[in-house]
């Protein structure tokens, strides 16, 4: 038995468990990683499609994503390969070594591309790849871009944030019950790991705007007003926020879209505090 400290969850694991991600395991009393190199999706996208607005505006970066998620978010995208992904996926991922994912990236620095972006699922339930292959894309001269939802523990954090040059971390909402009863997060990890990735590198964070559930002007205001409060590493508040439209998926079918004028005007609220604010999916 062993206790994973990956995230919030701190799952408790019998041997040959899997924790509540599916992506970690306790195999001779220890947890590792089972996702290791196990791509399920890849793809060169704009890097404004991360999203990230003022970081290498305008070029391309090659993304990947393997599968597991530590959030039970009900309006999930990518579920399939979040947390509803099959023991068997044999003939549904691709094997990539770090090394491997580096040159794959290089070969497409023609076609403008800056790097690697880890994304999709959750790609801190199998950090230990995402610094490998960080660490052999700098070796490259490239850049490497974290996407992740921000529930992560401090060890692992100061571990990561070392060797990413940009990250969008998603902040859900800006209450502990939303996170907590809905999602199956923790805000205060979250913050934390934005606070502490701030210091380190370029930051953009994203909030989905979900009817009746995150979308007070109050609560923008306060979530905006949070992280124009913090600082990077050179005294400065440069934090970019996304405010991105919701479409009813997955569980969450009853709950229609987003207006779209309503992200507008939040994007006026949030404004009052951020000088860098974006819309999504409008």
């Amino acid at each position: 038995m062993a206790i994973c400290n990956v995230c919030h969850n701190r799952c408790n694991l019998e041997e040959g468990a899997l924790g509540a991600c599916r992506a970690r395991k306790c195999i001779d009393g220890k947890v590792i990683c089972t996702n290791y190199g196990l791509i399920t999706s890849m793809a060169l996208d704009p890097i404004e499609k991360k999203p990230l607005r003022r970081f290498y505006p305008r070029s391309n970066i090659l993304s990947v994503g393997s599968f597991g998620c530590n959030l039970r978010c009900p309006y999930c995208q990518n579920h399939q390969i979040s947390y509803g992904f099959k023991n068997n996926y044999s003939n549904n991922v691709r094997k990539i070594g770090p090394k491997e994912l580096a040159e794959a990236a290089y070969e497409y620095k023609s076609m403008n591309n800056i790097g690697v972006a880890f994304t999709y699922n959750e790609p801190l339930v199998g950090y230990e790849y995402v610094i490998d292959a960080a660490k052999e894309v700098h070796n490259m001269g490239m850049k490497s871009v974290l996407v992740s939802n921000g529930c992560v523990s401090g060890d692992v954090a100061l571990e990561v944030v070392e060797h990413i040059d940009a990250m969008n971390i998603d902040l859900k909402g800006f209450t502990g019950g939303y996170y907590s009863n809905t999602l199956g997060g923790n805000l205060d990890m979250v913050m934390e790991f934005i606070k502490m990735a701030s210091l380190k590198c370029h930051v953009e964070v994203t909030t989905l705007i979900v009817p009746s559930y995150n979308d007070k002007a109050g609560e923008i205001a306060e979530l905006a007003k949070w992280l124009a409060s913090l600082k990077n590493g050179k005294g400065k508040t440069e934090i970019v926020l996304h405010l991105s439209r919701y479409f009813p998926r997955f569980n969450m079918l009853n709950i229609p879209a987003t207006n779209v004028e309503a992200i507008y005007k939040l994007k006026d609220v949030a404004e009052q505090y951020l000088d860098n604010v974006y819309t999504g999916n409008c």
